[in-house]
């Protein structure tokens, strides 16, 4: 008897002391903001059922895109109740969707993430919550209420009429709503959050939940990404990056005729008032956009699309690739449901995006040097520099040649192409194929 307990025992011992998915660290330190280069994962793209686990078996593709942090939509219990099977529908802060696997699951792609260099960010909902959420019944005071009915309303102005609004008046709820974020911080080991709808939480509460988060990780360094365009989400509630939307619709608006100077306003105007060391998420599409049109649509075809691209993340950085405009899929997707995409399709767009993310994170001049703009109608015209290198970006918004007058300091220039290897020598002007864009070093 006492041998088959020494057994168990012995046993025992070396089970606990096997490392598993769950416990163990990897050494992983997340990127400055200013080097962040974002992926943005819609799981219902990559498997009807058991999705995470689809999304870290395309690890090596995703990470050789070149990017170092990876934001996951919201994957957690969605709600039933008036529910319209939106991930922004949340039943539950502390749990994974069976839908999407378990929470070991993504304890894994956590740590798959940070094996390949890259970091993690979840989908944090702070302004609203499921109907059918616990704290619905058990804390009605925790929401906002109609002043003549008393009853829990939708968050107001919008129409989201499945998801009832947390009132941020209550002491007891905002403990709660901390409470949570830190458990998938301490418990599971993620690199920060993008916060939903940040502009509709009041930024000292931000600035509350940021502090303690920081405080949780202790060494480690998370990022915090507002969705919203609020100055005191940075000023006053901590934040590291916040959504380029003013950039994002004047680029629509560009090309489809407007002057391309009108870009160099926009950038101008986002980052004026920006504090310092703080950075502005600039996309060609996200998982709100790509419900409506995708790039290879929006800017007329694929090389608009990379086109606009090009004009997007070079300007100041902050570049996203939301997971299937890398394979420039054609159409729609509704993230209220499973949207199948061919990660086979179209390898030239891929390594196109590849070749650009590289060429962003091996050149810092091109994602945080200083910028000299030239403004031209047809052709945006900017130079980035970093202490000796400097970089010329052409980028023609339109779907016909065009002709631009060269910066004068680069007439006479014998350079080559970043990406295409081909050489020049740069006259009075230079001409561009339809939406060409053009690299150049000096």
């Amino acid at each position: 008897m006492k041998k088959i307990l020494l057994f168990i025992c012995v046993m025992a011992a070396i089970v606990a002391c096997k490392p598993t998915p769950e416990t163990k660290n990897v050494a992983f330190e997340m990127p400055a903001v200013a080097d962040i280069a974002m992926y943005q994962v819609n799981p219902r793209v990559f498997a009807p059922q058991n999705s995470l686990n689809a999304v870290a078996a395309r690890i090596d593709s995703i990470r050789e895109l070149g990017v170092n942090v990876m934001w996951v939509m919201p994957i957690y219990p969605i709600g039933i109740e008036k529910g319209k099977n939106s991930p922004y529908c949340i039943r539950d802060y502390k749990a994974i969707a069976p839908e999407f696997g378990t929470i070991d699951d993504f304890k894994h792609l956590t740590q798959v993430c940070h094996e390949h260099g890259m970091g993690i960010i979840l989908d944090w909902v702070a302004n609203h919550t499921a109907w059918d959420h616990p704290w619905v019944k058990d804390h009605p005071d925790w929401y906002t209420h109609d002043e003549k009915t008393d009853t829990i309303i939708h968050p107001r102005p919008w129409d989201w009429l499945d998801v009832a609004d947390l009132n941020y008046d209550n002491k007891e709820m905002r403990a709660a709503m901390i409470d949570a974020m830190k458990f998938w911080i301490t418990e599971v080991g993620i690199d920060g959050f993008r916060c939903d709808v940040a502009d509709g939480v009041p930024a000292d509460f931000w600035k509350d939940a940021i502090d303690q988060l920081r405080a949780a990780a202790g060494n480690r360094k998370i990022v915090m990404l507002a969705e919203g365009k609020r100055l005191d989400n940075f000023t006053v509630g901590g934040f590291d990056m916040n959504y380029g939307w003013d950039y994002k619709d004047e680029l629509v608006k560009v090309f489809n005729g407007a002057p391309a100077s009108d870009l160099i306003a926009a950038d101008k105007a986002e980052y004026d008032s920006l504090p310092a060391g703080k950075v502005k998420l600039r996309f060609t599409t996200n998982h709100d956009h790509a419900t409506e049109t995708e790039p290879c649509v929006q800017f007329t075809n694929d090389r608009g699309a990379m086109a606009a691209y090009v004009a997007s993340i070079f300007p100041h950085g902050g570049a996203l690739i939301y997971g299937s405009q890398e394979v420039g899929y054609p159409e729609p997707i509704n993230f209220f449901k499973y949207v199948p995409v061919d990660w086979t399709a179209k390898p030239e767009i891929y390594k196109e995006y590849k070749e650009l993310i590289e060429l962003y994170n091996e050149e810092p001049a091109l994602r945080k040097g200083s910028l000299t703009t030239y403004p031209d109608a047809d052709v945006l015209v900017f130079e980035k520099a970093d202490g000796d290198d400097r970089f010329l970006v052409l980028v023609n918004v339109r779907n016909e040649s065009k002709t631009v007058q060269t910066p004068q300091d680069w007439v006479g220039r014998e350079t080559e192409d970043e990406i295409t290897d081909q050489k020049m020598k740069l006259g009075e002007s230079v001409t561009l194929n339809p939406f060409q864009y053009l690299i150049l070093e000096y």
